[in-house]
């Protein structure tokens, strides 16, 4: 074979030159391209719907969560934190809860975490404030940095919102949420915390913080007007409760609100079962304080499936209102600025 005559390597020299130049040019296109382009080229990891438990580690501890996801959850969606109650459990709150019907059908994903105890899975408590409760609070267990870990965790496993995460619990669960909202109001956007009071003595919010508040005056365990609630079944363990309306009154301080209630929205009554729904929108930054004040009910999750706890420990459950819908009406008008 002899050599190419000048022309022809001339030739093959532009056909090389145009081959690198479209080469270049594909590349620049990937690489700078539109962000539909590039989720097109990289697949975003989503978990897929139903139920996942997953573990981590954080401050020596193994803990762990359990992560509801609805149908067709391909886009960031929000999370609503779910904190069980003292005693409780992820898997049992969920039972009662009645949220993942809500995520089904408004498409946002329920986290429920697990507390800490001296079993496994059993006789769960969070550290929730200056007074509450048992375990967590006695080996002062740092359980708003775990939340803080485990949203990382989370958002490596699915897409999430971070400007709308939210949190509710039910008793030591509630007042967890207080706790959260309080020390860490930079990622929690708005919380509605169910039949468990502000317990802090430190108390300095960073932002404004919209707060609905679930709670009886009849409460037998957790009481509206604050003192030494009742034993936790079979142990000597008890709680000093804080007054319902303290808290809300340093919530409606801190948010800037005015100082009387602006309105009574809604008043429903069934025998004598009440709920009345106190309203404060007069606040900094568009929030919102609200109080759903039941009346001839106990400490239960207010809805229509029973708390395990019989009603001889908690009272009778409420059922004018359902804490799944009013928690997430409420949460889900809301987002970090």
């Amino acid at each position: 074979m002899g050599f190419p005559s000048r022309r022809e390597a001339q030739t093959r020299g532009v056909i090389v030159r145009s081959a690198r130049a479209l080469l270049a040019v594909a590349l620049t296109a990937l690489c700078v391209g539109s962000p539909s382009a590039l989720r097109a080229q990289v697949p975003v990891r989503t978990l897929s719907a139903g139920d996942h438990a997953f573990t981590l580690r954080h401050a020596g501890r193994q803990r762990s969560y359990i992560v509801h996801v609805p149908a067709g959850a391909a886009e960031p969606l929000p999370v609503l934190l779910a904190f069980h109650g003292g005693g409780g459990n992820a898997k049992g709150f969920q039972a009662y809860a009645e949220l993942d019907a809500v995520a089904d059908r408004e498409h946002f994903l329920v986290v429920y975490p697990n507390g800490t105890g001296p079993l496994p899975n059993r006789l769960l408590t969070w550290n929730a404030g200056d007074n509450c409760c048992g375990y967590a609070l006695r080996n002062n267990v740092n359980d708003v940095g775990f939340v803080t870990t485990l949203l990382g965790d989370l958002e490596r496993r699915t897409p999430i919102d971070r400007r709308r995460v939210y949190a509710t619990g039910h008793s030591n669960g509630g007042i967890f949420s207080h706790r959260l909202a309080a020390e860490r109001s930079g990622i929690i956007a708005a919380i509605a915390p169910v039949a468990g009071a502000l317990d802090l003595n430190s108390f300095a919010p960073t932002r404004a913080m919209p707060v609905l508040h679930i709670h009886s005056v009849d409460d037998p365990r957790a009481l509206y007007n604050g003192g030494l609630g009742p034993p936790f079944p079979g142990t000597n363990s008890r709680v000093l409760h804080q007054p319902v309306r303290a808290g809300l009154d340093r919530w409606i301080a801190a948010n800037g609100c005015t100082a009387q209630v602006d309105s009574l929205t809604q008043a429903k009554n069934i025998g004598s079962e009440r709920a009345e729904l106190l309203r404060w929108s007069r606040c900094r930054d568009g929030v919102e304080v609200q109080h759903w004040r039941l009346t001839g009910s106990g400490h239960g999750w207010p809805g229509k499936t029973p708390t395990p706890v019989g009603e001889g420990l908690i009272g009778p459950q409420a059922t004018l209102i359902s804490a799944a819908e009013e928690v997430w009406a409420f949460v889900s008008r809301f987002r970090l600025p």
